[in-house]
């Protein structure tokens, strides 16, 4: 059942897989940037990158390598915006053509609530003041999960966008019980002459396994506008 996919428009192309394939290949240049890697993350990588190349040709692309830039980040071909994620028993990647969004990233991560203190370490008090509440009203949504999983999309968006790191308490999230959330960076370009997104809306969507995030910026949008929906894939 598509999960990722749910919460991205139809101009992007998402693959998802739900195990480790086996046959999952890698070119020789991937292979060198995780040759020192454990099996298991030796897997995780290889399937994350069938899922991207699946989703590539989508688009009419060729396979490609696609390696580890700065901060991790994937490097994908001319023309294309991309994101990956992977979790426990879920790998996904989203790409679309850079004429429809100028960035885009996913994360995915279990449903389940964060480990203790985490939450206060990654939440500006607005976000943890939210919290509260929607733990209260929609008590069966792990929603620390849920923030973290859309600060980690941001990012990813953000990142290979800007080229600046973001820090968790950058981002102010809201999140609405209808499946969406609106984002206020709170950083801004320190040359203003480069385009900075300052807001972005997004959606997460919540399974029994899973809760997962998308944001996209759409080509188009002024930086002073809002628009559609932290570590990149490593």
């Amino acid at each position: 059942m598509p999960v990722i996919d749910e919460i991205l428009p139809a101009a992007v192309a998402v693959s998802e897989a739900f195990a480790d394939d086996p046959a999952a290949f890698l070119f020789p240049e991937e292979e060198a940037a995780i040759a020192r890697a454990a099996p298991g993350r030796r897997r995780e990588f290889a399937t994350t990158r069938l899922c991207a190349r699946r989703a590539l040709a989508r688009l009419g692309l060729p396979p490609a390598p696609l390696l580890p830039g700065a901060r991790g980040a994937p490097s994908w071909p001319a023309g294309v915006v991309g994101s990956m994620t992977h979790c426990e028993g879920y790998r996904a990647a989203a790409v679309a053509r850079r004429g429809d969004f100028a960035a885009l990233g996913i994360d995915a991560e279990p449903h389940q609530p964060l480990p203790a203190h985490v939450l206060e370490a990654v939440a500006v008090p607005a976000e943890q003041a939210r919290h509260r509440v929607l733990s209260a009203s929609v008590p069966r949504v792990c929603w620390d999960r849920v923030l973290f999983c859309a600060k980690e999309a941001v990012y990813k968006a953000w990142f290979p966008r800007t080229g600046l790191p973001l820090e968790f308490g950058e981002a102010d999230i809201a999140l609405r019980t209808d499946g969406s959330f609106t984002v206020r960076v709170r950083r801004r370009h320190p040359s203003p002459e480069h385009f900075t997104p300052l807001a972005y809306e997004g959606r997460w969507v919540a399974t029994s396994a899973l809760v997962a995030a998308a944001v996209v910026e759409p080509a188009t949008v002024p930086s002073t506008a809002a628009v559609p929906v932290r570590a990149a894939d490593r």
